[in-house]
């Protein structure tokens, strides 16, 4: 059985929109061809790939999910054969799909898309922003060719490029001012987090510790952390790579127990990446300072 791989290729487009009408603006043809071309191939699939929702419109059905993620695989392999052509022929091209959290984009991919650019201007980088649990369900799903997250890697392959710890920041007012260390187990009702995916490596340290791990005060931005502890609510905890990438004229203190943790980049594969993928990586890696060339899988 055959798939009209321009059918795949527009039910994949309505799938990432969700809308039959902001598909057809996307792909320049019209709404009517763009439902008959999902229609022929669910036909020729012989099964939905679309509930059509009166209160909620489109969703897609469990084996237009399935179909969805191996269509990405399809779209990658295909990314990946012109772009080894081109490879070939010294000039790569293709789309390469980057995901990263706020702090790694700030802090680490402006010099590497520089870098990278300035070696293969033919290749277009598309950025997709988040939290490192967010990007790790990019990578399953193929939304993204690879992402940069906070450890733990779970069972995917990745490459360590910086190691990072997590600090506490206070005003200038905090009756802590004059203390070495913030101690978890003396302020943890005055503690406010920010979320960024080490909160199983802070909940973990803390165990150990037999320190209860209390979400006092659970904010979302490094910027709300720095506001909040300004207006004195609080004690923030965040990581030292995090922090670095935001101003503020707050107080840093280390903390007790000391929590370690790595950010790295992930992928299914390396050796499975496209070529853009790979030439990426390997300049990151190059222009990361901590980088110590690790690679594995937990």
């Amino acid at each position: 059985m055959g798939i009209n791989v321009n059918n795949l290729r527009i039910f994949m487009e309505v799938a990432e929109k969700m809308n039959i009408t902001e598909a057809s603006k996307a792909l320049f043809i019209s709404q009517p061809a763009v439902s008959k071309a999902v229609k022929n191939l669910e036909t020729s699939l012989n099964i939905k790939l679309f509930i059509r929702d009166k209160h909620n419109g489109l969703l897609l059905t469990d084996v237009g999910k399935e179909i969805l993620v191996l269509a990405r695989q399809m779209k990658v392999i295909e990314n990946k054969i012109y772009q080894i052509a081109s490879r070939e022929n010294k000039f790569l091209s293709g789309k390469l799909k980057v995901g990263s959290f706020p702090a790694a984009s700030t802090n680490l991919l402006p010099e590497t898309i520089a870098l990278f650019r300035s070696k293969y201007p033919l290749v277009s980088i598309e950025l997709f922003e988040g939290t490192s649990n967010q990007i790790k369900e990019w990578v399953k799903d193929r939304t993204v060719d690879m992402g940069i997250v906070t450890s733990p890697f779970d069972n995917y392959e990745y490459k360590i490029l910086i190691h990072d710890y997590m600090v506490a920041i206070i005003s200038e007012h905090h009756p802590s001012m004059n203390k070495k260390k913030i101690d978890f187990e003396e302020y943890q009702n005055e503690i406010i987090f920010c979320k960024g995916g080490h909160e199983t490596v802070i909940s973990t340290i803390l165990q150990e510790h037999n320190i209860a791990f209390k979400e006092n005060l659970t904010v979302q931005t490094a910027d709300t952390l720095i506001n909040m502890v300004k207006k004195n609510l609080g004690i923030g905890i965040i990581s030292n790579f995090t922090l670095s990438s935001v101003s503020h004229n707050l107080t840093i203190k280390d903390i007790h127990p000391k929590i370690n943790r790595v950010i790295g980049i992930i992928t299914h594969s390396f050796d499975e990446v496209t070529p853009a993928t790979k030439e990426f990586i390997q300049v990151m890696s190059q222009l990361s300072k901590d980088n110590e060339g690790l690679t594995g899988k937990r």
